[in-house]
């Protein structure tokens, strides 16, 4: 019995830090503002975009993005200048590729 109320904390823990991420139309409407840098050096995250929900656990840096905010996790707004951001960000083009870059912004994304 102890053993499945472990197994089913462990799973609501992982799904409530899953990275499904909506990107909103105002600054008002997110939760943290987010701006992509030109070069990985600048980045507080380097993220990937996978293509399934299910591939998007933790706090890695693996985003989904999902179609309505009310199936994300984390809503985002993509502003236009470093200086307006929360986070900075980097795409990466593999998977292995994603992380952290700069620990102490990962509580925005918790």
């Amino acid at each position: 019995m102890n053993k499945i109320i472990l197994f089913l904390f462990l799973l609501f823990f992982n799904f409530s830090h899953s990275q499904k991420i909506y990107s909103t139309d105002y600054s008002s409407q997110s939760d943290i503002k987010v701006y992509v840098v030109n070069y990985e050096s600048q980045a507080d995250l380097n993220v990937f975009k996978v293509d399934y929900k299910s591939q998007a656990l933790g706090n890695e840096g693996l985003w989904y993005f999902v179609d309505y905010s009310s199936q994300a996790v984390k809503k985002i707004y993509f502003v236009d200048y470093s200086s307006q951001s929360d986070l900075k960000i980097y795409f990466v083009k593999y998977k292995s590729q994603a992380g952290w870059k700069n620990k102490s912004k990962k509580f925005l994304l918790y």
